[in-house]
């Protein structure tokens, strides 16, 4: 057996929860990776609602979704994710899975970076519309000022949601060098 690095485990985990015909969030697009792999998961009858701020990312994920051929699925928005709730009011359905890669745009502006504050509203709101058994994931990336700040942050806040609502998980390398992403999961039970 091969303890699984963070980015497969994730998609294992949202493996588990999401399928086809399924209403999901990638809440950081960035360059379009898990936006493809929660299309191609939820399939041409699901719905993925994709967000990022910078609109380099927003042409990166449209054109691997394009050539793909998942483009159908997908809404891709220019705004932040702490408006996440505009467009799950439009759905008829649960949330059924979350993704989140914290931190800033691979091969971009570094200074352009997320902010714990619109994480922990994205969060709060996508916990409301998360079905039973649906899970949001965190790949939180601390290597930077920015990033310390909103892993504490939000280690604090979420080390506190009740447990007989959400188990949180935190699944990270303890004996890797700077700083490597780790994950938090949270299961709506």
């Amino acid at each position: 057996m091969n303890i699984p690095s963070i980015l497969p485990f994730t998609h294992t985990l949202i493996e588990q929860v999401a399928g086809p015909g399924d209403l999901v969030v990638d809440a950081t697009m960035g360059n379009g990776h898990d936006t493809l792999f929660l299309a191609r998961l939820v399939g041409s009858t699901g719905k993925v609602l994709a967000y990022d701020v910078q609109q380099e990312a927003l042409e990166n994920t449209r054109k691997r979704l394009k050539e793909a051929h998942c483009l159908s699925q997908v809404q891709l928005l220019h705004k932040g994710h702490e408006t996440v709730e505009e467009e799950l009011n439009c759905h008829d359905q649960p949330l059924s899975a979350a993704m989140f890669n914290l931190g800033y745009l691979p091969g971009s502006d570094k200074t352009v970076v997320t902010k714990p504050e619109t994480t922990l509203t994205a969060l709060h709101t996508l916990a409301r519309y998360l079905k039973p058994g649906g899970l949001i994931t965190l790949v939180i990336y601390s290597g930077h000022a920015e990033g310390k700040l909103e892993r504490d942050i939000l280690l604090a806040e979420l080390g506190q949601w009740d447990q007989k609502q959400y188990h949180v998980l935190k699944y990270q390398f303890i004996n890797q060098q700077n700083n490597p992403p780790f994950l938090v999961a949270i299961e709506k039970r």
